[in-house]
């Protein structure tokens, strides 16, 4: 249930099951956020760690930065180069 509450919140949990949403599904991206839930749930509990929430905008450029690479990746294996320039 935690899961599915998600698609409204303004956090990096929330900024990843919309994105997971989008490419997935609702049903399989409920799936996967619940079990990320569980995973961060028991890491704060086996270990006593504390859930600090890295925000919308940390994900985003995470986010960003993994689809560049992942084309200059695919650029490469097609023989081609890419040239970054500056962003708007």
């Amino acid at each position: 249930m935690a899961a599915s509450t998600l698609w409204r919140s303004k956090t990096y949990l929330g900024a990843k099951f919309r994105r997971l949403r989008a490419r997935l599904g609702t049903p399989k991206a409920i799936t996967a956020m619940a079990h990320t839930l569980a995973r961060l749930a028991y890491r704060m509990l086996k270990y006593g760690e504390r859930y600090v929430d890295k925000g919308i905008s940390y994900y985003e450029k995470k986010y960003r930065e993994h689809e560049i690479r992942s084309i200059q990746k695919r650029a490469k294996e097609l023989g081609l180069q890419i040239a970054l320039g500056p962003s708007l």
